[in-house]
Formats: C-alpha cells, structure tokens, sequence
C-alpha cells in the first residue's frame, strides 16, 4: 500500500457506539453536499452538524479527501438502493413495448429527481475530481446495464438491426438530459418544463428512437 492509498483508508468503526458515531458524520456529510456542495464539505462542518468531537473523524481518517469520498459512497448507495427496481421482474410483467420504455424512463427519472440536490453536487465535481468521476463512470455503467437489460424485453418491437446498442445510445440520451436537468436547471438547453412535461417528452422520445415504425 502506497502513502496516498494509506492516506484515502477508513478505518472503519469497531463498537457499536462509535458506528452510530460514524453513521450521523456520514449523514452530515451527505447533507452538507447537497446543501452547499464540495466548498461546504470541511471537517470542522461535518463534526458540527454531526454533533460529533473531531476525533470521531480523525480516529477514522485524517484526510479530508477520503472522508468525502466515503460520504460520496454513503450518498450514492441511497440511489444504488433504489435502483434495485430494474432488477425487479414484477415491475415489468406484462407490459407492452411503448408501456415498458416509457417505465423504465420514467423510474430512472424518479431517482434523478429524489436525489436531486446530492446528483448535483457530485456531477458539478466529477469534471474536476478523477476518483470521483471514476466511481461516478463505474455507478453509471452498472445503471446502464440495468436499464438495458429492462428494456431488451421490448426486442422484437425494437426496430433497429442492433438492438442492445440502440437502448444503450438511448439509456445515454435519456441519462444525460436527466443530469443537464439536476445540474444546470430546467432552462438550460431548452424551454423550461414542469417535471409531469419534462417526462412526457423525454420517455416519447425514447419510445419514438427505439420503437419506430
């Protein structure tokens, strides 16, 4: 182990009052990204908010850095949990192609929108953060694998030669204007929708791409 892989380690709490400690600074962490994103995240305010002494955090880590990326995992293991329901087969029984697309369109949209504020912090610091945008790459590809994988139930409607590769090209159109949307607002890139407008455009065109005649 290198001194920068021994300085990113968390040393992770043994008793269990010290792992109710270390659950609210993780809690405060996650809170504080959303609120103020990463030039809110410090030590000091993560043990405020926490209601915790410094040592909680220092007995775990002394960098900074590896305490927000263990608050990172914390927040994004929110939105794996969810996720789960593109691995639920009930969800998905006995609906038809367009009935089916626009589901998984729109449960996607649904967890862009519960973890808004969290999605938004973290996208805006990808661009400046390798290890945050590797593991934001990785948590991306195993959600797209996920859709994917839901929306192939649709094939023999798929109109197009190579079906996989065209629900993959639309899970990234659909992927990146839900995080154009959470990141930089309703009006960026086009006239402002309300969430229920938003959706119905974004799923038809889905439906549109993958199942045309």
């Amino acid at each position: 182990m290198t001194d920068t892989d021994s300085e990113m380690t968390i040393r992770p709490p043994r008793q269990e009052r010290t792992r109710q400690s270390w659950a609210r600074v993780l809690d405060a962490g996650v809170a504080l990204v959303e609120e103020g994103g990463y030039e809110a995240f410090t030590i000091a305010a993560v043990c405020e908010r926490a209601q915790v002494a410094p040592r909680a955090i220092y007995d775990r880590t002394t960098s900074k850095d590896a305490l927000f990326l263990a608050v990172y995992e914390h927040g994004m293991s929110r939105l794996v949990a969810d996720q789960e329901i593109f691995d639920r087969p009930a969800r998905w029984a006995g609906l038809d192609a367009p009935q089916l697309v626009t589901a998984a369109v729109t449960e996607l949209a649904a967890v862009f929108e519960r973890y808004a504020p969290f999605l938004k912090s973290v996208v805006l610091l990808s661009g400046a953060h390798p290890e945050v945008y590797r593991r934001g790459r990785d948590h991306v590809q195993h959600l797209a694998d996920q859709f994917t994988a839901v929306v192939l139930g649709a094939e023999p409607e798929i109109t197009h030669p190579d079906p996989e590769t065209a629900v993959r090209l639309c899970f990234s159109t659909v992927f990146a204007a839900l995080v154009m949307r959470v990141s930089y607002g309703p009006d960026f890139a086009a006239p402002a929708a309300d969430q229920p407008a938003f959706l119905r455009h974004l799923a038809e065109t889905a439906v549109r791409y993958l199942l045309a005649a």
